[in-house]
């Protein structure tokens, strides 16, 4: 037999797993490992999960690595110790949901008991439950803190802790490095895992009731319900948690015709009969188009199983089902919601919407067409719920980002695919009765502000190999000096890792937003590149924006600047 050779670091790690308190099943399938698959125990040991955009998600299973009871008991027990030590004098109280995904139910239950045994009192759904839900949640029942157990539309064998605060919002600086600080120096014997049933709380009805009003109120926006009636829906939740609310919001804000894609109604954490429960992918909506396409449906709504993200197709001019990217759809939501509120009680000076810095900048253009001030975060939904927590005396109208999340108003601090699903469905009806569709509503807006464009490119690189691999692209990127991108003149360097912005000529500012690693180079014809590196995947992301003027036609347009983005593409080598 050969010899199996395993690095002292790696083994100092694995021997803490092979004694008490770990449990000796979970010590038998380690050995099993260490004599069948080494390369598998070094990813599941060489380093510990971390917090990204996303909170924090990993593959299930034993290990440092990897997400289980002990990884997660210990993130719960500095968490609450971090609780206690914030409301010494009060009753902790944490609201608790998870999504369809395996372990899901077991491992929000094991948290749940590591809280009670701190003595912090537990708000638990007794069945899956969207994670927007979860942040209405938190306020509605005044707790201090909210977790959610999912891995939103990553692959079956991932699962995720996200934490939530006060607000609603997820941790954000510098909470959240006071937090890891504790948790870093905790033992998982440490872990408190005797639970106290008395301090555990089922919830159901009475939150699905308030946040379905709550949604109808902030998510209705037509002035004549009639047209509601005439728009053909076909829905699918990719086998996730929003089939246990969305249809009856839809319902009960007056659309008839709603027709549930049935082969993926039922909740699964194989997601069997999709390569991947995202709908940012386009497959992902394939069998909901052919449904679609038989039933003469006018659009078409997929959200992914934690139900924060969708994916909207609607019919063009040759009547063929098109997926709208999420910088269209959010410029269209925003720009549907501006003109709402115009029309209505109108625009006032505290009204801001929001985004994040690899998203369209023609949000930006859209919110200086409406005199409000426009507000632009990191990636990820944190950053927008801070905005509002920041500056109580602003009100926000809505914030996207280009990764199909969008928030409708303040009432969730996360995005909210149950919300922005009605609101599509509100400017659909609309368009319908007018004689048009959603991507009419985008090409009016092109014609209006000039036409954006942008294409996202994405590489995964797994495992420990990857994430070098992944730092190497990063690190060559930031010391390369480009001049020009796709022939024209590079002006603005900016290193989100450094907070250093960098002009075309030596010039240097501060970045006011916090640390983070990724990088954006904007060009003289407004082109603008963007590089980071994925919070919650092993992923390197590359976003290209380009615009121009109108040019008469909306495909002699979209053709010259996807020749342009090409350009940009060949470039960075990422054909």
């Amino acid at each position: 037999m050969p010899m199996i050779y395993i690095a002292p670091e790696i083994l100092e790690k694995v021997n803490r797993w092979l004694q008490a308190p770990i449990d000796e099943a979970t010590q038998l399938r380690i050995k099993e490992t260490i004599a069948n698959d080494p390369k598998g125990l070094e990813d599941a040991f060489y380093k510990n999960l971390e917090f990204g955009t996303g909170g924090m998600r990993g593959i299930m299973g034993d290990g440092d690595n990897r997400i289980n009871k002990y990884t997660l008991g210990r993130n719960t027990q500095g968490l609450s110790l971090y609780l206690k030590s914030q409301f010494k004098d009060q009753q902790v109280k944490v609201a608790i949901a998870y999504d369809c995904r395996h372990n899901s139910k077991e491992l929000a239950l094991q948290v749940a008991e590591v809280f009670s045994s701190n003595g912090i009192h537990v708000y638990l759904f007794s069945d899956l439950r969207p994670t927007p839900e979860l942040s209405f949640a938190v306020k509605h029942l005044e707790c201090h803190c909210g977790i959610v157990l999912t891995a939103s539309h990553n692959p079956p064998t991932y699962n995720g802790y996200k934490v939530y605060w006060q607000d609603g919002g997820q941790l954000v600086p510098p909470q959240d490095k006071e937090i890891i600080d504790i948790i870093d120096a905790l033992a998982y014997s440490d872990i408190n895992f005797e639970p106290k049933a008395n301090l555990i709380e089922y919830i159901d009805t009475q939150i699905d009731e308030a946040f379905i009003e709550a949604s109808l109120e902030n998510g209705k926006k037509l002035a004549d319900s009639t047209v509601r009636n005439d728009l053909k829906i076909v829905f699918t939740s990719l086998h996730g948690t929003s089939i246990t609310i969305t249809p009856e919001v839809l319902k009960r804000a007056g659309y008839s015709q709603v027709h549930i894609v049935k082969e993926q109604a039922v909740p699964d954490g194989d997601f069997p009969t999709v390569k991947s429960p995202n709908p940012e992918e386009p497959e992902a909506l394939s069998m909901a188009i052919e449904q679609a396409d038989a039933l003469g449906a006018d659009i078409v709504i997929g959200t992914d199983p934690d139900c924060d993200r969708l994916g909207i197709a609607v019919r063009d001019a040759e009547g063929k089902m098109t997926i709208l990217n999420g910088n269209q759809a959010m410029i269209i939501k925003t720009h549907y919601l501006l003109q709402h509120q115009k029309e209505t009680t109108g625009i006032q000076a505290n009204h801001f919407i929001a985004s994040t810095i690899v998203s369209t900048p023609m949000m930006q253009v859209i919110a200086k067409d409406f005199g409000l001030e426009y507000k632009i975060g990191l990636t990820g939904f944190k950053w927008i719920a801070k905005m509002i927590k920041d500056f109580p005396e602003l009100k926000l109208i809505g914030g996207g980002e280009e990764s199909f999340g969008y928030m409708v108003g303040d009432f969730v601090r996360d995005k909210d695919a149950v919300t922005a699903t009605l609101l599509a469905c509100e400017i659909a009806a609309q368009q319908k009765a007018k004689g048009q569709t959603l991507l009419d509503y985008a090409d009016q807006l092109y014609q209006q502000y000039g036409m954006y464009l942008e294409e996202l490119i994405s590489f995964v690189k797994p495992g420990k190999e990857g994430a070098l691999e992944i730092e190497q692209m990063m690190k060559t990127l930031r010391e390369e000096q480009l001049e020009q991108i796709a022939g024209s003149q590079v002006l603005l360097k900016e290193d989100y890792f450094k907070s250093v912005a960098t002009a075309a000529n030596g010039n240097t500012k501060n970045i006011e937003l916090p640390k983070s690693n990724v990088l954006i180079f904007y060009t003289q014809d407004g082109s603008k590149v963007a590089a980071r590196p994925s919070g919650t995947e092993p992923k390197i992301k590359f976003y290209i924006s380009v615009n121009s003027s109108y040019d008469n036609s909306y495909e002699q347009t979209k053709l010259q600047l996807e020749q342009k983005i090409e350009r940009i593409a060949q470039q960075f080598n990422l054909r």
